[in-house]
């Protein structure tokens, strides 16, 4: 059985601990784990302890570090900028990229977007997201938690393109395959998923100027919640990411 990963802000510097707050209360009160069993705790930042349990509370467990270790982040470091999406499709992009194990997630306020984020509503959205990211890194066993960064303008993402070292937009009318790219062994690979709407000419024209690439994934069309998990499955298969 895989033992259970808990997400703290900081990691102890001594062997014994109280697992408490939010994270505690999960594990006492939701998974029932007592004394004798084993979890991991994570700092989201590379950090991985190893404890087994040596006392549980209503609300907390005290737990015994059994092994240390700094998990390296992977290279190249991948962003990629997802369009708004309708109902709930944005989390499940959101849920199965971090599976897959992106390190950035950008909200994008395509115009084509058939979702909009507005003041209350917006922060709501965004929240959502991150906590989608949170509980997805958990269960895929991350020691690196994805950051989901505020929602972004077109402008704002060609900034970040032109920042990258290597950029691709996914496009239906690309003729260049995703497959066919070289993507660098280190530095920052970035992708764009558009809405369901797909990428607006004036948009695919910012983004190719910033320096990204038009591409395809193979001669069926995606929905913007598949399209990102696929593109960034490639992009790890053609670099060390899953080596």
């Amino acid at each position: 059985m895989t033992i259970p990963v808990f997400l703290v802000e900081d990691l102890p510097a001594g062997e014994r601990f109280e697992l408490g707050g939010a994270e505690g209360r999960h594990a006492a009160a939701a998974r029932r784990i007592g004394a004798g069993e084993r979890l991991v705790v994570t700092d989201g930042a590379g950090g991985w302890l190893t404890c087994v349990v040596t006392g549980a509370g209503r609300d907390s467990l005290s737990l015994l570090v059994e092994e240390r270790a700094a998990v390296p982040a992977a290279s190249p470091r991948t962003v990629v900028v997802q369009a708004l999406a309708k109902g709930d499709r944005g989390e499940l992009a959101v849920a199965m990229l971090t599976e897959a194990g992106v390190d950035e997630i950008v909200p994008w306020s395509a115009s084509r977007s058939v979702t909009v984020w507005r003041a209350e509503r917006g922060e709501k959205s965004l929240a959502k997201w991150r906590a989608t990211a949170r509980e997805s890194a958990k269960q895929s066993r991350r020691a690196w938690l994805p950051v989901v960064r505020p929602l972004a303008t077109t402008a704002a993402v060609a900034s970040l393109l032109s920042e990258a070292v290597a950029a691709y937009v996914l496009h239906e009318e690309a003729t260049e395959p995703l497959a066919a790219a070289k993507p660098p062994a280190d530095g920052l690979v970035a992708l764009v998923v558009g809405p369901e709407g797909g990428i607006a000419p004036d948009e695919l024209t910012a983004f190719t100027a910033a320096g990204a690439t038009p591409v395809r994934l193979g001669s069926s069309v995606l929905r913007t919640s598949t399209a990102g998990v696929a593109a960034l499955s490639v992009v790890n298969a053609l670099t060390s990411r899953w080596s």
